[in-house]
């Protein structure tokens, strides 16, 4: 790009219009100069022209085109094999087989069921457009077979790499305790939460912001505890099954059930798909202790990633394998489920779910002795920042008040209890979860 045009390109609002004239003549002048050279043959290469669609020779230094002189909202510049767009500020590139993929015309895109048509398989890699043309709102592309793709500007932003760079998949309130309390998060009464699209949309978006929401005066029984969970989701079937009973009788190999204190974990880092959310209801306790620990692993995390960007990094990247091995009565299980203990979209690098629990972490052997130590390292760190007591929410459940936690976000854990405690609960699919909160308008 010339000097002359990037300073056009990036012209402010508050400049006046006589030094926008001098910059748009030294652009020009600069152009002739260039055409008037005469490149050699090997150096000319056909370009698109402005709006009104004329080929002209330029030289090799690909050309910015306007929506109109006067309007620099809208600049675009064809290369080899993509199309570069700056528009709402944000620069993007698009690849011509991208830009062929997505057509949202009629034979190619079914508006109706919002399905693709078109047979991906069938474009030519190396496409590239006969004809571009912008306006104030839309980008039209002419493909060699006559077909002509229209796209909005700012459906571009919105589905560009560049674009969704700066989009947040699930926004989110991080908290440590404090942060928490001082929101006053309200729990949803249960037959508000049964009964009424109001109290269900309610609840959804205090477990989507925060990770965790309580409902109240729920009956303390399995059956009705089922109804609850129904509402929202499909429980997904597991190795304990549908709905369980928990108490500490050693029913299963597990260190939940014992009365000891548990450190804070996410459960099922032994699937390969651990459940998204976990349903508590205690329905009875005769004793002392037992109360539930939880912890925002996503804040934690966060502290690292501000602290330590480098170990963020290691964690998002080292894959690790979680088993569960059981064989007591009729319960013989060995699953294993490897992934890393952060993980995060690559384009955005958003955290989405966090595999963390000591007591289920298997033999590490799937990295070089080399990278082992580094990962001790950045592991210690976060095991720090999820410990810190003022990261610790403390909560005594009570019959008739039943928690729902996300599983890939919020730890959880519990301090030792004396007497008789029962809980029971399930786990829930978490794609039906956030179908239900898309249903009601949420952002899930």
């Amino acid at each position: 790009m010339q000097p002359a045009e990037e300073s056009i390109l990036h012209f402010s609002s508050h400049r006046n219009r006589n030094d926008l004239s001098a910059a748009l003549k030294l652009m020009w002048c600069r152009r002739l100069a260039c055409l008037l050279s005469v490149p050699c043959q090997h150096t000319r290469h056909r370009l698109l022209g402005p709006s009104c669609g004329r080929r002209t020779f330029t030289a090799a230094v690909a050309r910015w085109h306007h929506t109109a002189p006067e309007s620099l909202s809208c600049a675009w510049q064809l290369h080899g094999d993509h199309l570069e767009l700056r528009y709402a500020d944000t620069l993007m590139r698009f690849d011509f087989v991208w830009l062929r993929d997505h057509c949202r015309s009629a034979s190619c895109y079914n508006a109706k069921t919002n399905q693709r048509s078109l047979d991906t398989a069938s474009v030519d890699l190396s496409i590239k457009p006969k004809a571009v043309r912008v306006d104030e709102t839309t980008l039209f592309l002419t493909w060699p077979d006559g077909h002509v793709t229209r796209y909005g500007l700012q459906w571009l932003v919105k589905n560009s790499y560049e674009g969704q760079k700066q989009q947040v998949m699930h926004p989110r309130i991080l908290w440590n305790a404090e942060i928490y309390r001082q929101a006053q998060v309200p729990s949803v009464d249960c037959q508000s939460f049964l009964e009424t699209d109001e109290g269900l949309k309610e609840f959804l978006q205090n477990f989507l912001l925060y990770g965790i929401a309580f409902v109240e005066n729920v009956t303390p029984t399995k059956e009705d505890t089922q109804i609850l969970a129904e509402r929202i989701s499909l429980i997904r079937e597991t190795i304990y099954g549908r709905m369980w009973y928990f108490t500490s009788d050693f029913s299963r190999g597990d260190t939940a059930y014992t009365k000891l204190a548990l450190d804070r974990h996410t459960d099922t880092t032994y699937f390969q798909e651990p459940c998204g959310i976990q349903v508590f209801h205690c329905l009875k306790h005769e004793g002392t202790g037992g109360r539930t620990l939880l912890v925002d692993g996503f804040y934690a995390a966060e502290q690292v990633l501000r602290q330590a960007p480098d170990q963020f990094e290691l964690l998002s990247k080292v894959p690790l394998k979680h088993e569960y091995i059981e064989n007591v009565g009729d319960c013989h299980n060995h699953m294993i489920g490897v992934g890393p203990v952060l993980n995060v979209y690559p384009w955005n690098n958003e955290l989405y779910l966090i595999r963390y629990n000591n007591y289920d972490r298997a033999v590490i052997n799937t990295v070089p002795y080399d990278v082992v130590n580094r990962w001790y390292t950045a592991h210690r760190t976060l095991t720090t920042e999820l410990r810190r007591p003022e990261n610790e929410l403390w909560v005594k459940l009570k019959p008739g008040k039943a928690l729902f936690i996300d599983n890939w976000r919020v730890l959880h854990g519990r301090e030792a209890f004396t007497g008789y405690r029962q809980l029971c609960g399930c786990y829930l699919t978490r794609d039906d979860v956030l179908n239900t909160a898309r249903l009601l308008g949420l952002q899930a």
